[in-house]
């Protein structure tokens, strides 16, 4: 007789070509026959854990800035941004659901082998670089709240993992729901101050009109003109990893996808939900423009870091009226600032570890635990900030602030080389009929819309380039180091360009081709290698 062979050992790292996010896709069952607002209840969730990545600490000190040296011309900037989004996110939730892939899946089926490592690597250093953001601003917020020495606080942002490893433990309803309360909490934060502020809410409409003078390259105020301010607001807004979660965690409703009828109700609840929740987020956004404005004095804030922002809301002086000045004098308001601050980095966290285990998984084919996947990539991202904290730390505090923010707001820089890799193959794979059959592919109007996006977003972001470069040369760079970064952004764009091209080749080629789902470890992979490497 012959005996069942033991089942093989799990290793902490292996090889995975599932599902995607598989301990979760399909898990969450909705019952049909409900009504509309029970029916989105049930959806509700994945869109929140969207959101987050367009109210993270990147998006704080840009926005507030902007209303400071703009008043209120940014506000159509931060409109259209969050419209963008909305249409981008719809495609990716329509491409998970539609295709079972995530975006990275979509991917890596359609592309070379080569290539799927360099837009894995490019994907990777775009959440690190989005990670920097958010231990700087977690470490912060511990410092102004409990006096945490900015070394210690780094370090503590490490042991965010803990809390990864309890929500793994709750279930995935009850992430989304926490989440949505710490989104809550940062719109009750804000709500609350702007109200104090009684902001005119005649210039705000106006501002939601964009005019010449929005991407003016001219009028430069405290060294900024409104398209550096603009550009800033777009980078820190739309980001790739975003587009990623969504395609997998649209895939944790149960969709029957033999009954086209069950997959257009899980599009259409699953669109309600996002837009929803970014409508949450250009709130957030808007809140933190009009704090800029309405909050304080024109001009008063001269550190738009964390640190300035939290002393400012202390401050009476730099305060615009007399409600703010004596709500000031008890300290809430600064108080309130900083756990708004530590909420958007615990949101964050859960967020960005999720993403990174779907590109991971989508392109490499690798899986590790969520937890150990967050330790490293923590681990990694805590570098450089300690870096510029040690570097820094015989000189004064403003100036350790400074550099905190500057790091934080070259780290964006990643950004804008990852999103036309992102954005560029979700739009050329929803519009495919073969990927997407004809009644799920991008309508006429989806596509122009699409299309005029996306190439406004890369080439925004293409522009802006030049800049972000000169800008890790400091606040006076001479000549040749302006020619240098010009030449050094220069040559990026055309890698940019180089590699887009290839993307695009690869996509293209591909179009007519129905690639697998999924393969089988077993066809595709050898495990005996794996165990006899890892012996």
């Amino acid at each position: 007789m012959v005996k069942d062979k033991a089942p093989k050992k799990q290793h902490l790292i292996h090889y995975a070509n599932g599902p995607s996010l598989e301990e979760i896709n399909g898990t969450i069952e909705v019952p049909k026959g409900r009504g509309f607002w029970k029916t989105l209840f049930m959806y509700s969730g994945p869109g929140a854990l969207v959101a987050v990545g367009y109210m993270d600490p990147g998006n704080w000190s840009t926005s507030i800035t902007g209303g400071q040296n703009f008043e209120y011309l940014l506000m159509s900037v931060i409109l259209m941004s969050s419209l963008i989004a909305m249409l981008l996110q719809y495609m990716a939730a329509k491409l998970g659901i539609v295709s079972q892939m995530d975006l990275a899946q979509a991917i890596r089926a359609r592309t070379s082998k080569a290539l799927g490592y360099v837009l894995w690597i490019l994907t990777e250093l775009a959440i690190m670089a989005t990670d920097i953001a958010e231990v700087i601003g977690a470490a912060i917020a511990l410092y102004l709240l409990f006096h945490i020495p900015l070394v210690y606080a780094v370090f503590i942002t490490v042991f965010d993992v803990l809390l990864l490893l309890l929500l793994t433990k709750v279930g995935f309803r009850k992430i989304e729901a926490i989440v949505v309360c710490l989104i809550l909490v940062i719109l009750f934060v804000f709500v609350y101050e702007v109200a104090l502020s009684s902001p005119n809410f005649g210039d705000i409409v106006k501002g939601l009109v964009p005019t010449g003078q929005t991407f003016s390259s001219s009028d430069k105020v405290n060294g900024d003109t409104p398209l550096t301010g603009a550009l800033g607001i777009i980078g820190a807004t739309v980001m790739p990893h975003n587009l990623y979660l969504h395609s997998a965690v649209s895939q944790t409703r149960k969709v029957d996808h033999n009954d086209q009828e069950d997959v257009a109700r899980t599009v259409r609840f699953s669109t309600w939900d996002s837009n929803i929740q970014l409508s949450f987020a250009w709130v957030i956004n808007s809140l933190l423009l009009i704090m800029g404005v309405a909050v304080f004095k024109t001009g008063a804030v001269k550190d738009p870091s964390f640190f300035g922002l939290f002393q400012a809301l202390s401050n009476t002086s730099m305060l615009s009226n007399g409600v703010l000045i004596a709500v000031a004098k008890s300290g809430i308001l600064s108080i309130l600032f900083a756990v708004a601050l530590l909420a958007s980095g615990q949101n964050s966290t859960i967020t960005g570890t999720l993403t990174g285990q779907v590109i991971m998984e989508g392109f490499i084919h690798m899986k590790m635990p969520l937890w150990l996947r967050r330790l490293v990539t923590r681990l990694i991202s805590v570098i450089p900030v300690l870096i510029c904290v040690a570097m820094t730390s015989g000189e004064s505090p403003i100036r350790q602030h400074e550099a905190l923010n500057t790091l934080m707001n070259n780290s964006q820089v990643f950004l804008a080389f990852a999103l036309p890799f992102s954005m560029l193959p979700l739009l050329m794979m929803t519009d495919n009929a073969k990927e997407m059959g004809d009644r799920f592919k991008n309508t006429l109007w989806v596509k122009i819309l699409g299309w005029i996006s996306v190439l406004s977003l890369t080439f925004l972001n293409m522009k802006g380039l030049p800049d972000n470069i000169t800008s890790f040369f400091g606040d006076n760079p001479s000549a040749s180091e302006v020619s240098l970064a010009h030449t050094i952004a220069y040559i990026l764009i055309a890698g940019i360009v180089a590699l887009l091209i290839w993307t695009i080749y690869d996509l293209w080629s591909s179009r007519n081709k129905m690639p697998k789902r999924f393969e089988t470890t077993e066809e595709h992979y050898d495990e005996s290698k794996t165990d006899k490497g890892n012996a």
